[in-house]
């Protein structure tokens, strides 16, 4: 590893250059890291453009980034607790976030102003704007003798004070959502459980006995991580199964799985190229003094048709907790346990790279 350049606040720049021969071979990257946050991270988001990346941890603060070289663009301060999610609409003029103190909070995108808060009884777990960005969604925990719950709330985005009341509430059973995420044409929304089971609701249909439309149990084990393609047709799941899979969204029909050697944390896909992302490692509870090989904190490449992994790339010195793509399809980001983001952009062999069949 080659130090190519140091900027001001602690950023670097590193040239990665690994032998061509050897499996790994889209392994040659420019990555920037910064420990942006001083706990764990639990999600990071792009804008739709790309140029805008978004990052929240278990420490109070939202970051937001220029994706192309590091530097911290600005904070949003305001939650009171571990912030597990975040989310930014279409034209990157508001952001929400939901977190362990109980709220949801929207925000301004560019003035760093906190426009509204939502108060809900648990923590707020996943957070995701439609894709007409009329509506958001929350997931909340079940805790403390409340049911976990998937809020629908509308969302005016020429008023700065919004609405408290639901436009649908949804209880999933009998396993708790952990995940959820919005359709196509914003008609379902899909969600991940517990028990490993993926469920497509109704969000419209006010009759709680209606609104699932169809489950299928897809994990043996609790689902930690749910993301669509970029036309919202299909999706990919991650689990603590150690396997990923690519479903119709519509259908819920399996289309592709993904078999790796440790529990998984995230799953994204690749925008205009067949691969998908995988992310995760020994859990952090255990981790002492592995090593990032033995741990597994690697993000793993897949071909997203024929299955086959296809490359890793290593950098965190724990779990890796959140991947992310850029829209642009240029790079790629992680967050982990380790309280780093690494940004790494893919080279000219990446994208000449073809699948050998």
């Amino acid at each position: 590893m080659q130090l190519v350049e140091k900027y001001s606040g602690n950023y670097a720049l590193f040239l990665c250059e690994e032998n061509p021969s050897e499996r790994y071979r889209l392994i040659y990257y420019w990555n920037w890291r910064n420990k942006c946050h001083t706990r764990p991270l639990t999600q990071i988001k792009y804008n739709r453009e790309g140029d805008l990346l978004f990052t929240v941890a278990k420490d109070t603060v939202v970051n937001v980034w220029y994706s192309h070289n590091g530097e911290r663009l600005g904070t949003y301060i305001g939650h009171q607790g571990a912030i597990w999610t975040v989310d930014v609409n279409s034209d990157s003029s508001l952001l929400i976030t939901g977190a362990a103190d109980n709220t949801a909070r929207l925000w301004d995108v560019k003035t760093g102003k906190e426009l509204h808060r939502w108060d809900v009884n648990t923590a707020v777990k996943r957070v995701e704007f439609s894709p007409d960005n009329k509506y958001i969604l929350f997931v909340t925990e079940k805790r403390m003798g409340f049911e976990g719950m998937i809020y629908i709330f509308e969302i005016d985005s020429t008023k700065a004070a919004q609405s408290n009341d639901p436009v649908t509430v949804i209880t999933p059973s009998p396993s708790k959502a952990t995940v959820a995420a919005w359709s196509f044409f914003n008609m379902y929304v899909i969600a991940g459980h517990e028990d490993g089971s993926v469920t497509l609701y109704d969000w419209r249909q006010t009759d709680p006995s209606k609104q699932a439309i169809k489950t299928q149990q897809v994990h043996s084990d609790t689902i930690t991580d749910l993301q669509t393609s970029k036309d919202k047709s299909y999706f990919i799941t991650s689990s603590k199964d150690k396997t990923a899979q690519l479903l119709d969204l519509e259908t819920l029909d399996l289309l592709k799985v993904y078999q790796a050697d440790t529990s998984l944390n995230t799953a994204t896909i690749v925008p205009d190229r067949d691969f998908v992302v995988l992310g995760g490692g020994q859990a952090a509870s255990e981790v002492t003094t592995t090593s990032s090989h033995q741990g597994k904190f690697e993000s793993r490449f897949y071909h997203q048709i024929f299955e086959h992994e296809v490359g890793r790339v290593r950098g965190h010195f724990g779990p890796i907790n959140t991947v992310n793509v850029s829209p642009r399809g240029d790079s790629f980001s992680t967050g982990g346990e380790d309280g780093y983001v690494r940004v790494h952009f893919f080279d000219k062999d990446y994208f000449n790279f073809k699948f050998d069949f």
